[in-house]
């Protein structure tokens, strides 16, 4: 908690927040001499340092300020505090020390309760009436027997057969494309992939890469790409032989 890892350094007092009040309630420190604005001060420091917004804190230290405040207005105007208030300074500690304890209680309650909503959170009850609760009978209104036997009949109707044709994927056979290939390379040394496929479909791209792979597992063409998403170049195995070939004999 930031209010119990305060450190207050004023010209009064230098310690924890904590020891500030237990000399305050114990009268071996006096409440004039403390500055009150210092503690805020030190208190939005220290909140800032911190990641998010602790609530809790905040209402702790406000709790604590005020009476503080209070305890300290009584202490400097003790005339016109008479006029507010019959309580002495030794009366007003005693009522800071039973605010801090109830606002100890209070919290202990809080933290009682959100364990209890941690470890019973989960359960869940039947609404309902209670077991032993007389039925209460609910009349059936009027029925037509008409009506009732056209909704059996609608019931007994066998329902229509549900089209999945829409969801079927129709696939071209792998040899259609192994032959296009083979055409191309017939007329053409090498050939782009991506400029052969242009227009085609998706499914039909897949099944003609398909094809290009079984033509270069029987070692009928090449296949380079310089880069990965680079494109794909096709060429006849017959047209490298014959240019390593020629790089030889030369």
């Amino acid at each position: 908690m930031i209010v119990q890892e305060l450190e207050l350094d004023l010209d009064a007092f230098e310690g924890p927040f904590d020891l500030l009040l237990a000399l305050v309630l114990k009268e071996e420190l006096d409440l004039r001499d403390v500055d009150l604005a210092g503690i805020i001060t030190a208190f939005l420091k220290r909140l800032a340092q911190r990641e998010e917004l602790d609530l809790e804190a905040c209402g702790e230290f406000l709790v604590l300020i005020a009476a503080l405040l209070e305890l300290k207005a009584r202490a400097l105007f003790p005339d016109e505090s008479a006029e507010l208030a019959e309580l002495e300074p030794e009366e007003a500690a005693e009522e800071l020390a039973r605010r801090l304890a109830e606002y100890r209680r209070m919290k202990d309650a809080a933290h009682w309760l959100r364990d209890r909503l941690d470890s019973e959170g989960d359960r869940f009850f039947r609404l309902g009436p209670a077991p032993l609760a007389p039925k209460v009978e609910q009349p059936l209104a009027p029925q037509d027997p008409g009506r009732l036997a056209d909704v059996l009949r609608l019931l007994a109707k066998e329902p229509a057969q549900v089209s999945l044709a829409h969801m079927a994927l129709r696939f071209p056979p792998v040899s259609q494309f192994l032959e296009r290939f083979r055409a191309v390379l017939r007329r053409r040394s090498r050939v782009d992939f991506e400029q052969e496929m242009a227009g085609l479909s998706r499914v039909e791209q897949a099944v003609a890469f398909l094809a290009l792979l079984e033509l270069r597992r029987n070692g009928e063409v090449a296949i380079e790409q310089s880069a990965p998403f680079a494109p794909i170049r096709i060429s006849r195995t017959d047209v490298e032989r014959e240019d390593s070939w020629t790089l030889r004999s030369a």
